[in-house]
């Protein structure tokens, strides 16, 4: 019987009795099903595929048995590709809320949530408080809007390579320790009545954590503070996932980058003072600001564009009066090592300032503003 063109005479090969167009069809068809635990070769399947065309077809219809066989297994591997995928398919999704990724058997959609994703991602970036949040959750907040302005910002070539070498060389201790490395927003209760307003991040505290005063000294001995006066769910601060929330206070700072030997230049300074500006002017019901350090007492003067003569001198428990919708001021010495390990700052001496400002602020942070 003559054979047809392209196929072999050897039936002990069926790599060569096959055409070899069905061959290279069957095997690019069929490629993904050798890793099923079923399935050892490509060669193995394509003797499968040949077994089958030899005893389920006649002679004649050879061409069209191959043909059929092909697209069979074509279907078969891609059925598995898209059930292999559905991982992807799924990662793929969680980044388009609302969006169906389509495959040839597959609609895959994801239910709808309560923000978009940039939205959520920069309220897990501002570390806000969130049993406080309330009609804003629903909707992206202007102060999460400049949270977010906030942590891209790269305005300042010096300190944003500190922060990011920082990052990257880390503290022995923290080594195994994902650094944040990035400007730090502020932190607390949007309906506040107190604002503190800092310095800078730490290099190993905030440029590491996330969030204001967290994971140092410093931190831990105002939080602790905040805690006694009230305006705080715990006296500790250790990341921004242990549950911590603000009462009635905001957390800021002058510098929103770590700054190299804790000394932003006045440049640095300046570059950063307008998002403080801009987060006070949202922070509607600030009554009192407290200036933790004569850095902040500065910043804090230059935000509210006092022209006051003479200019009013930092001092630990210093008191500008405020006027009309200005906040007054209270002046504290910073709660840096150098200050609480010395005695200058002690316990007795924050717990007053904090203990003035809620009196200043109406009387605590469950009384109505």
């Amino acid at each position: 019987m003559r054979q047809p063109p392209g196929w072999s005479t050897s039936l002990t090969d069926p790599m060569t009795f096959l055409p070899s167009s069905t061959v290279c069809t069957v095997a690019i068809a069929v490629l993904p099903l050798t890793t099923m635990f079923w399935i050892e070769s490509v060669k193995s399947l394509i003797v499968f595929s040949w077994l089958v065309m030899i005893v389920s077809q006649l002679p004649a219809r050879r061409r069209r048995a191959s043909a059929a066989v092909s697209r069979t297994f074509l279907q078969m591997s891609l059925a598995l590709l898209e059930f292999e995928s559905l991982e992807n398919v799924f990662s793929v999704t969680a980044t388009l809320p609302r969006t169906p990724v389509k495959l040839p058997l597959l609609a895959v959609l994801e239910p709808p949530t309560e923000q978009p994703p940039a939205a959520r991602a920069r309220t897990t970036a501002t570390g806000m408080s969130a049993g406080r949040i309330t009609g804003e959750s629903l909707r992206e907040s202007p102060l999460e809007a400049l949270a977010g302005e906030i942590v891209s910002c790269r305005r300042c070539p010096r300190l944003v390579a500190w922060r990011e070498q920082v990052a990257r060389e880390r503290r022995a201790a923290f080594a195994s320790q994902e650094y944040w490395g990035r400007p730090v927003p502020g932190f607390g209760d949007p309906a506040a009545a107190v604002a503190i307003l800092g310095l800078a991040p730490a290099a190993h505290g905030a440029n590491r954590t996330g969030r204001m005063f967290t994971g140092d000294r410093s931190g831990d001995f105002l939080y602790a503070a905040l805690w006694r006066a009230g305006l705080a769910s715990q006296p500790t601060s250790r990341s921004r996932e242990d549950g911590l929330e603000l009462r009635g206070a905001w957390i800021t700072a002058a510098v929103r980058c770590a700054p190299p030997a804790n000394r932003p230049s006045v440049d640095e300074r300046d570059n950063c003072l307008p998002f403080a500006r801009r987060e006070l002017e949202l922070l509607t019901r600030v009554r009192v600001i407290v200036c933790l350090g004569a850095f902040a007492w500065d910043a804090a003067l230059r935000i509210l564009a006092l022209a006051v003569r003479p200019r009013p001198r930092f001092g630990h428990g210093a008191e500008l009066a405020g006027e009309g919708r200005r906040p007054a001021l209270l002046a504290s010495y910073h709660p840096s090592q150098q200050n609480t390990f010395t005695g200058r700052l002690t316990e007795a001496m924050l717990d007053g300032v904090l203990a003035r400002a809620v009196e200043l602020s109406g009387g605590g942070p469950d009384t109505p503003v």
